[in-house]
Order: structure tokens, then sequence, then C-alpha cells
């Protein structure tokens, strides 16, 4: 059993079940057809993690946020992404004030509760570094000073995937800084339908106009939610499979090769996921317990939420490349070479 994990009492676990819910009701009303998109950032929120959103324009990747944030009463801003930003425009900088004849610094608009990086390859490395030092310090250095970022701090970047021109490449290092990547596909017909039959006539873009939302949880709800996640139980033989398939991306000596689905995978592995994706793929698996109205982790909650840790973690090699081999076709080979308890 998980003895790390502090039980939480019966009614705190009820109650965030109950805000998790008052949050997919809110956000399924703007949004169709994206459940396991709601869930992925509901599950990054409770477990204090990032997420990387990756689609197309026009698949509602904007509105996702924006629905959360208005369901969670929270402050957000949106940040679009351009070749000539500075980082001093994401996370602010110091100006003179002429009254007290010093420098005094100037929040920039990552200062919120939900900041999103609106197609982040677009901005040069350096201004994607301060982003992401500020994901994972939770705090902005200016001058002399740092400045503790709002609590809870929640950041979601987007990136187009059929643009190559005039973007720059997130290295896989500040990859890693993203707890869960997230892919926004084409809705089905029948929903794709829904969406011109109810939101043709509204203005905006795409017929997204929705109004103003209502909040349907306040701050104690989200602590409630962070709190009865980290609860959630996880017998050792569970976090034991977590840990194997994370084990099973590294070709190197880490990595399994005494069962022949194992080598054959190790081909298209230039280099694997981290210990920081062991930790993000045990607390994904508890929030998605959670969602489902557990205080109990299963082996499917595990590989329910590898594809969105691993995804970004894994680098094919040459060889993968060659035979046109992508990396969701390899964490599906992982998912099936590695025995389920």
């Amino acid at each position: 059993m998980d003895t790390s994990a502090k039980a939480a009492p019966a009614a705190d676990i009820e109650r965030a079940r109950e805000a998790a819910g008052r949050l997919r009701n809110a956000m399924a009303k703007r949004l169709v057809g994206k459940r396991d998109l709601v869930d992925g950032i509901l599950t990054a929120v409770m477990s204090e993690g990032h997420v990387l959103l990756e689609g197309v324009p026009g698949l509602a990747k904007t509105l996702a946020v924006r629905s959360f944030a208005a369901a969670a009463g929270l402050e957000y801003r949106r940040i679009q992404f351009t070749p000539d930003l500075l980082p001093g425009d994401i996370t602010g900088t110091l100006f003179y004030d002429a009254g007290s004849g010093r420098f005094v610094p100037r929040e920039g608009p990552v200062f919120a509760n939900i900041v999103l990086a609106d197609e982040i390859n677009r901005a040069p490395a350096k201004v994607q570094s301060a982003l992401l030092e500020a994901m994972e310090e939770r705090q902005v250095t200016m001058g002399d000073r740092s400045l503790a970022l709002p609590s809870p701090f929640f950041v979601l970047a987007t990136q187009n995937p059929i643009e190559h021109e005039g973007t720059f490449r997130l290295p896989e290092a500040q990859l890693d800084r993203f707890m869960l990547k997230l892919l926004a596909d084409y809705p089905d017909e029948g929903e794709e339908l829904d969406i011109v039959v109810q939101n043709a006539d509204r203005t905006g873009a795409a017929g997204q106009d929705f109004g103003p939302a209502g909040k349907v949880v306040d701050a104690a709800d989200l602590v409630a939610m962070r709190n009865a996640a980290r609860s959630v139980r996880v017998e050792r033989e569970v976090a034991e499979y977590a840990v194997s398939l994370v084990r099973a991306t590294r070709p190197g000596k880490d990595g399994r090769k005494d069962l022949p689905a194992q080598r054959e995978i190790n081909r298209y592995i230039e280099f694997g996921a981290s210990p920081r994706a062991s930790l993000a793929l045990y607390r994904a698996a508890r929030g998605g317990a959670l969602l489902d109205g557990r205080d109990y982790v299963l082996p499917d909650d595990v590989k329910n939420a590898a594809p969105a840790v691993l995804r970004h973690r894994i680098v094919p090699s040459y060889e993968a490349e060659a035979e046109r081999v992508d990396v969701e076709a390899i964490v599906r080979a992982v998912l099936a070479a590695v025995a389920v308890p």
C-alpha cells in the first residue's frame, strides 16, 4: 500500500468528487465531445502539474481553458507567443519610480492563476525558458527580488502540429516540465453537427461567444480536490507497474531487454522518459481514480494515464523516423509489452 499517502477524511473525498463533477458538467456545457481533454485538465490541476495541448486551430483549445477558469472562479490570462516576444513581456520587468527614486517590479501576465501560453513554439528559446522557469519554480526573479506566483498556478501551453515555418521547437528537456501532453482531436460527425446546430448563430470566432460562465467551485473546493488526490491509495504492485512502464521506454542499461517485444521497442527509442515521468504517471493515475469516484488506483488508471505522460518524453530513434513509427505507436507497444498486475 502507498504508505506515503495521508488519508483524507471521507467528507473531504466526497467534497472533492462533487467539485470535480460540477467542473466537468460546467465545461461540458461549453465543449462538445471533449471529455478526455476536460479530464486531462482536471487531473493536471489536482496534481499541481501543467499541460501541453497539441492540435490544429479551431478545436476549442482556448475555449477549454477559458471554461475551466470561469467555472473555477480563477484569474485567467492569455499570452500570444510571437517571434518578437521578450522574456519581460511574460514575467514583467523593473521600472523606475520617480516618486520613490527606486526601481519597482511591474508584474507581467504570468502572474495569474491560469495562464494560456498560446502557440508556445512561436517564441524563441529564451522566452520559452522564462515561462518554463516560472512553471518549475513558481516564482519570478526581478533584480534582487523573487516574487511568488499566485496559488493555484496552472499553465496550459498550446502548439500547432501542422506548421513549422517560423516556429522554435521546444527542447525535450523543457517538454519534460509539462506533466501531461494532451491531443485535441477532430470531433466525430455527430459531435460536429451538434457544434454547428448549437453555435452557428453565436457571435465570435467559430461561434464560441458563450457569454459569462457561472462559477461552480471556490478556492476551498480546489484545495479539497488536491488534498483528496494526494490521499488516493496506490498499492505497491500498481506503483511498480507505473515504474515498469516508464523504465520500458529506456533503451539503455535501464531498459528491459529480456523480452522479444521489448528488444523490438528499443530499436525505435533514442532516449526514454526520466524519473520525473514516473512521478507524473503516479500522480496522474491518482487523479484519474478520483475523477472516476474511487479512493484507490487500479492498473487501468495507470494504463489510461500513460499516453499523456509519456508521448512528449520519448525521443524516437533515426530508425523509427525512417520507418515512420511515431511516438503514439511506440507508447502503444510499451503498454502491450509490460504485463499488467
